[in-house]
């Protein structure tokens, strides 16, 4: 059984009932563990330590987040500059995340037609996302593709409950797998 290790990020949780439902489908799973980074560090003083010692113990990594302004909130940025350090994460030495998984698990207000060439943004998310995708693999790191809800400002709560069943089963599925096999989880 796989230790999974999901990295929090909103600021205005309590104002996020898409976020609320991914959160409460995975609380309290075994070998699952969730860091409300904003709970944790509103001062955004990341203890460097603490963060680098959850992410040893954990095989999987998810990062998770609303899209702001086409990446993620400030104080996961903040947490991947400090804590992904060189000869640590990277570089000579940084052998420490090797070989782990990770991925993005993000809602966006948006529908998946306006992430298109042809929609309102003009990329789609896999291009937005691929920074993070890139420290992943500066970091030695297997990149899964994106759990993605979108549409947050009109979904329904029929559609937010299958959405939240989907991640929670997907979480699931990484902890309990013999195997994960690329591509694993289903493009948006």
């Amino acid at each position: 059984m796989r230790k999974i290790l999901v990295l929090f990020a909103h600021p205005k949780f309590e104002h996020s009932d898409a976020n609320q439902a991914l959160v409460d489908s995975i609380q309290g799973l075994e070998n699952v563990q969730v860091r409300d980074l904003y709970e944790l560090y509103p001062d955004f003083n990341v203890n460097i330590q603490a963060e680098q010692e959850a992410l040893f113990e954990h095989e999987v990594i998810i990062w998770q987040h609303p899209f702001y302004w086409y990446s993620c909130p400030p104080l996961l940025k903040q947490w991947i500059d400090l804590v992904l350090e060189h000869g640590w994460a990277y570089g000579t030495g940084g052998i420490f995340l090797k070989n782990k998984y990770v991925f993005n698990a993000f809602t966006t207000g948006g529908s998946k037609e306006v992430y298109s060439p042809q929609g309102r943004n003009r990329y789609t998310v896999e291009e937005y996302l691929r920074p993070f995708e890139q420290t992943a693999y500066l970091c030695h790191m297997r990149y899964l593709p994106p759990f993605h809800l979108s549409g947050t400002h009109s979904i329904t709560e029929v559609e937010l409950r299958q959405k939240a069943k989907e991640y929670q089963e997907l979480v699931l599925s990484l902890r309990d797998s013999e195997e994960i096999t690329l591509p694993y989880i289903q493009k948006t």
